[in-house]
């Protein structure tokens, strides 16, 4: 049922016309007497709800000002007296303009005639002259009183009056057989009305537009309505591309990124048929996106799903943003095919660490590339802020058990506000959990209040964190409650980064507000004395986590350096959680691209580990299948793999990199080898991209791409996007879209029904190829607790480093024949999963001797950002 709103203040008696066409009218009536800016604010207010498709004003004839008139949005001006709807009118812009129901029934009785306008002024009367003078009609207006009325009189046909005639205009100076049509404010609102015209003149007939006049109010909001109901639907973009003019050489990314102007956000926005409701603007280039979005496209096919993955990571870089970001502007700017990008955000760990930003590179990147890097709009705040008030309640909750009494945990739990003790839902929620199923405080027994009020912490089981968006080594281990007031509750704690918190891998996984609270209040941060876990709702938090993170479960749009949409949103990390972007980004871009577009989206670190994740967790959460998977490779990464010498960041380049060295080449090829047989067992046909350099050789690129294929994939690619922005991946995007229309073959890698010890070992031998697996006590004690918890069905999410396919980072190639030692497994219940620890795993990053803020700095007369990357 959609709704039209009607804004009637109470003059005198007030029509109001309810029809059966699947309206909902609301009638507002404001007080008699509301000056000009209360009506106005009125419709302001009116003009913002997204539930009022149209508006409808019956005012005194006072104040029908251009201030009310234009006040009405034009797309909610169903009378058609706004400046913008009359002019459309005038230009005779097609179907793009409404016509005042007045003028629309004066014209329904009219023909080829001679029209006098008498008293008639303002947007009717301009309606009617154009809409007159269109049909051929000719006109002339004037006022009762003007000099020579008789004359004009005697030579219309139709007299159109806008007010009674008065006494002094006698009858008879009227032409026999004209047509008087009453257009007097009293005679439209139905209000009593004082005949005049009398009846000497039996040839005259007088006609009232009142009836008529509604009934083309009432087919204008059936218009406006049907027009709304077509902008819910997608439209096919009118997306207005940036051109690019690169340079060489190259320059930095942040120049190339100042040098480009972004469109306003909330242009890129219309552009690609979002609606102004779904937006919620931050600055002049980012925009949250409402999820009622889905709710409206949910009918509309999704486009094509493509994953960006790449060989083992090595300290040269591959280059998988930057890939993602150019096969998009290729797509959409040079193909002219809807595509979008989703990307996860950029931690400040890295940012100010080793890596630097994470925008993409050269002329393929997200602009304005610092605010992508810095802040971006606050969710890894919105994060961090969640998290640690988790961990504030884990402490002080186990404080207050130890240090008061059943009956004053339960007074201060259940308190007494003005005379009346009631529980909170969350507490209820605990009750029936108990198996308690009382809702009046005073009816629980002394077994009941202790069972309820004593969580019964182990502190020796905490696994709940705190986090830091920074890299600190020195919070790896800390020990909290050193002060007098925490009584001599001490124990160990450590941090870990923001982007390693459960609730970010949360955001990335959950499909909706409701699905993200019910996974946080599932958090497991302990256990009690007795084994049982202990959840985010046993702490009566689970609420307050939700508010925290209201807006940041919302994806930021971006744009590209070619102006194509990009989606930001999450940023978990692959080598501890799922390092994946959102879920609900992903569906949002699906349905807005539609069924021939495509969503192009990155996992973090090779093969091996982002995208096994991906497939594993993040499609068994989304539903979504994947189309094709675009493998990125370069080839002085894999002369690394082949046995080059190793590197580190900032250093020159050896020979072997920078000069033609075919055997290293070829040897390396067995990672990329590798992560095509990785990516085959899943059943998605895969595009490797090699990322080209200035120093590759003509030979070295040809032999990759060779290899590529004889290894089973769909194609190989060589791409220049860096240099060159989307025009330097149209071959990339071309072989992308037909590898998409193959047949999808697509299956999980294990089945959730397997003990979770064999599916780590289903990991570790099909996909790194180890021998086998090995579990520690300690591994071996928690996986026995999790499948008596009942948690031994979710899917597995190794924490591995990212640097070799086994758990040595110095490894390269392809390592065949280790054992994988599993020395810790945890628990993501809220996220879904269960995360085995491969080796000595941190999850807290390290800041290197000459981190990159020292290259970082603030101009502070122009507030630009420097060497940010």
């Amino acid at each position: 049922m959609l709704s039209i709103s009607h804004v009637l203040p109470t003059f005198g008696n007030c029509l109001v016309f309810f029809w059966q066409v699947g309206l909902r009218v609301i009638h507002i009536c404001l007080p008699e007497d509301s000056s000009k800016d209360e009506i106005v604010n009125e419709i302001l207010r009116l003009n913002e709800d997204p539930n009022v498709q149209g508006l409808a004003l019956d005012l005194p004839e006072s104040l029908y000002s251009s201030k009310i008139l234009n006040a009405v949005k034009p797309e909610k001006d169903v009378d058609g007296l706004s400046d913008v709807n009359l002019g459309r009118l005038v230009r005779g812009e097609g179907s793009g303009y409404l016509v005042s129901p007045t003028a629309g029934a004066v014209m329904d009785i009219n023909s080829n005639v001679t029209v006098l306008l008498v008293d008639i002024s303002g947007t009717l009367g301009s309606s009617l002259q154009c809409l007159l003078q269109r049909r051929g009609a000719i006109t002339a207006s004037c006022h009762w009183k003007s000099p020579g009325l008789q004359s004009k009189l005697q030579l219309a046909d139709v007299v159109v009056a806008g007010s009674p005639k008065p006494d002094s205009v006698p009858v008879s100076w009227l032409k026999p057989g004209t047509t008087i049509i009453n257009c007097s404010p009293d005679s439209l609102s139905g209000r009593p009305k004082k005949h005049n015209y009398g009846q000497k003149n039996s040839s005259t007939t007088e006609t009232a537009v009142c009836s008529l006049a509604a009934a083309m109010r009432m087919q204008n909001m059936v218009k406006n309505t049907e027009r709304w109901i077509q902008s819910q639907q997608l439209r096919k973009w009118d997306l207005r591309c940036l051109k690019l003019q690169p340079l060489s050489p190259v320059p930095s990314d942040i120049e190339i990124s100042r040098a480009q102007s972004p469109k306003a956000v909330d242009v890129l926005a219309k552009e690609i048929g979002l609606l102004t409701d779904e937006i919620e603007i931050y600055g002049q280039t980012k925009a949250k996106v409402r999820l009622s979005l889905l709710e409206r496209l949910k009918d509309q096919p999704d486009g094509k799903y493509v994953l960006v993955a790449g060989i083992t990571p090595t300290p040269l870089g591959e280059g998988k943003s930057t890939v993602t970001i150019g096969l998009v502007q290729a797509l959409t700017a040079h193909l002219k095919i809807n595509s979008f990008a989703c990307l996860r955000q950029p931690s400040q760990g890295p940012t100010f660490g080793v890596k630097g930003g994470a925008a993409g590179g050269g002329y393929a990147q997200v602009i304005p590339m610092e605010e992508f890097n810095l802040h971006l709009t606050g969710d890894i705040h919105a994060i961090t802020a969640a998290n640690n008030l988790l961990a504030a309640a884990i402490d002080a909750r186990i404080l207050h058990e130890n240090t008061q009494s059943d009956k004053a945990l339960y007074n201060r739990l259940v308190p007494v506000v003005k005379g009346v003790r009631g529980f909170s839902s969350i507490q209820l929620a605990r009750l029936r959990r108990l198996g308690i199923n009382k809702t009046d405080p005073e009816t629980l027994t002394e077994e009941e209040i202790s069972r309820f009020v004593r969580l019964d912490i182990d502190p020796s089981t905490i696994t709940w964190q705190r986090v830091v968006d920074t890299n600190d080594r020195f919070l790896r281990k800390i020990t909290v409650g050193q002060a007098n007031t925490e009584k001599g509750f001490v124990r160990q704690a450590q941090f870990d980064i923001a982007v390693a918190s459960e609730i970010m891998a949360i955001l990335a996984l959950t499909t909706s507000l409701e699905d993200m609270k019910e996974r946080l209040g599932k958090i497991v941060v302990a256990n009690d004395k007795k084994g049982e876990p202990v959840t985010a709702d046993d702490l009566g938090v689970t609420g307050a986590l939700a508010v925290l993170m209201k807006d940041a479960i919302k994806p930021t749009l971006m744009q590209t350096l070619e102006g194509t949409p990009v989606f930001v949103h999450a940023g978990p990390f692959a080598n501890i959680a799922h390092g994946n972007s959102s879920i609900l980004a992903d569906k949002i871009a699906l349905k807005l691209v539609g069924e021939k577009g495509f969503v192009v989206t990155e996992a973090g670190f090779g093969a091996d580990i982002g995208m096994e994740k991906f497939f594993n967790i993040k499609c068994r959460a989304s539903g979504l299948v994947p189309s094709v998977v675009v493998l990125v490779a370069t080839v002085r990464a894999l002369k690394m793999h082949g046995g080059g010498p190793s590197v580190s960041a900032g250093a020159p380049l050896k020979k072997e990199y920078t000069e033609e060295n075919l055997q290293l080449v070829a040897d390396g090829c067995c990672n990329l080898q590798k992560q095509i047989q990785i990516t085959q067992l899943f059943g998605v046909p895969v595009v490797v991209a090699l990322n080209v350099f200035k120093t590759d050789t003509p030979a070295e690129v040809d032999l990759v791409c060779k290899i590529a294929k004889q290894s089973g994939a769909f194609d190989a690619v060589p791409c220049s996007h860096w240099s060159d922005g989307g025009r330097g991946a149209v071959k990339l995007a071309q072989a992308v879209e037909k590898a998409a229309n193959q047949k999808s073959s697509f299956k999980y890698l294990y089945s959730l029904e397997l003990p979770i010890a064999e599916k780590i070992r289903v990991i570790a031998q099909k996909v790194y190829g180890a021998k086998d697996i090995e579990l520690s006590a300690a591994a071996q004690s928690q996986i026995d607790r999790y499948t008596r918890q009942g948690f031994g069905k979710l899917p597995i999410c190794m924490a591995k480093t990212h640097l070799s396919l086994s758990h040595q980072p110095e490894r390269k190639g392809v390592p065949t024949g280790f054992i994988l030692p599993i020395s810790d497994v945890r628990a993501s219940i809220g996220a879904g999963f269960i995360y085995p620890l491969v080796g000595t795993m941190s999850t807290m990053p390290g800041l290197p001797t000459r981190p990159c803020f020292y290259d970082i700095d603030l101009d502070p007369v122009t507030e630009e950002v420097k060497g940010l990357f």
